[in-house]
């Protein structure tokens, strides 16, 4: 079986290189009860530049079960391909991942250790179950799929009249923080006679921000995501968000 990715031919042949027997195994299936199963939807993301990086897909909702096979490789070492670690849904691990990037699926994840800055890898996941096999085929540079996990731990205190002092810390998975810093927005919204307003600010450096000129008695709300200083990847998720209503100043 082959796919095309950027107009180089991949075979699934590659994860019996691998994997031997259990890959053999598992794509040795004739389709004696019913369809393949569906082609995996693959994300990839690295919560911690340049050494923490998963793929995830959702749990097949399918009978006879699926079983998967992930791997990956440099693309101009398309050969040499290295299994990743499976990690299945319900475990402890996936609920601590799953936990800074919620979603309501579960997910099946793999980590691909050690990877090399500024370079093509190929993912390979593939789906197998008694009646056939699929499988996902993608390129990726890890510099393009930065993403932190959110910020935690948001204040909000009053710091003077009509001022507010909004503090946080940084993703406590990036662990590169010395060497790669990370910049900061914060996102601020209320209702104004039934219609929701927004106020997106920064970027900053630092874990703290003064703002002004917000209304006494008004309920905002509060939220901060974080990106990588020199902006590779994305911004992460919005931290969860903060409720603090502005004091009214005594009359």
């Amino acid at each position: 079986m082959a796919a095309m990715v950027d107009g180089v031919c991949v075979t699934v042949t590659l994860l019996l290189c691998v994997l031997g027997g259990q890959a053999l195994d598992l794509l040795r299936v004739t389709a004696t009860s019913g369809d393949p199963p569906s082609t995996p939807t693959v994300h990839c993301w690295c919560a911690s530049y340049p050494n923490v990086t998963f793929c995830s897909w959702p749990e097949a909702s399918r009978s006879p079960p699926t079983h998967y096979v992930a791997s990956y490789s440099e693309r101009h070492r398309q050969l040499v391909t290295k299994p990743c670690q499976l990690i299945q849904p319900g475990s402890a691990s996936s609920d601590l991942i799953s936990a800074s990037s919620p979603s309501p699926e579960q997910l099946w994840h793999c980590r691909l250790p050690n990877l090399k800055l500024l370079t093509d890898y190929i993912i390979n996941v593939t789906a197998v179950s008694s009646g056939g096999s699929r499988s996902y085929l993608a390129s990726f540079m890890l510099e393009d799929i930065v993403k932190p996990n959110p910020p935690v731990d948001v204040r909000v205190s009053a710091h003077d009249t009509r001022k507010l002092l909004v503090e946080w810390s940084h993703p406590p998975t990036w662990t590169n923080l010395d060497v790669f810093p990370l910049k900061y927005q914060i996102l601020y919204r209320w209702d104004n006679r039934g219609t929701p307003k927004s106020v997106n600010l920064g970027p900053f450096e630092s874990t703290r921000v003064e703002l002004k000129g917000l209304t006494a008695g008004r309920t905002y709300l509060f939220q901060v995501c974080a990106k990588e200083l020199l902006g590779l990847g994305e911004c992460s998720g919005w931290s969860s968000p903060v409720k603090y209503t502005i004091p009214r100043t005594k009359s």
